[in-house]
């Protein structure tokens, strides 16, 4: 026969195992810092936009040039006017590919504040917007359609090409 502190081992080990399988499972914290979540309505409200000839039909011209690392832009005047920073309304959709309208894809999107309208460079999903002097607005991109080895909010996109 078992000695008793063999049996109390034992008994102590078996209702061990039992509590651990019983144990309802526990879903992973969730991350407050990740950004993906709060791009929703952006993704939602830009989604449209990925056959490029829609663009202007939501109020989005194309600037005249491509800019390498970026792409062509294609800005919305009426959401420039506005200082407003919404995540459903980016101020310019970012495109590369052909040097012909409808052969381009929708890579990004970008939030532009003029600086003579806020005090403070803007925050939008925790991020600081980037400060351009030259153009006199704060900006911030964000490489949805295209990953960005970079970092999701960069603003220059190694991937993004222009047409030679």
């Amino acid at each position: 026969m078992f000695s008793r502190p063999l049996k109390a081992a034992v008994a102590a080990a078996i209702a061990g195992a039992f509590s651990l399988t019983a144990a309802p499972a526990q879903a992973a914290p969730t991350d407050d810092t990740d950004p993906w979540s709060a791009l929703v309505p952006t993704y939602a409200a830009t989604g449209k936009y990925a056959y490029e000839p829609f663009a202007p039909g939501g109020g989005y011209a194309r600037t005249s040039t491509c800019v390498p690392n970026m792409g062509y832009h294609y800005v919305n005047a009426t959401l420039l006017e506005d200082p407003a920073v919404d995540p459903a309304e980016p101020e310019a959709l970012l495109y590369e590919g052909g040097s012909t309208t409808g052969t381009r894809k929708l890579v990004g999107v970008e939030w532009i504040v003029p600086d003579t309208a806020v005090t403070a460079a803007p925050t939008l999903f925790g991020e600081i917007f980037s400060h351009d002097a030259v153009l006199h607005v704060y900006s911030l991109h964000a490489w949805i359609y295209k990953s960005n080895p970079n970092g999701l909010f960069e603003t220059f996109n190694p991937k993004v090409t222009c047409p030679a």
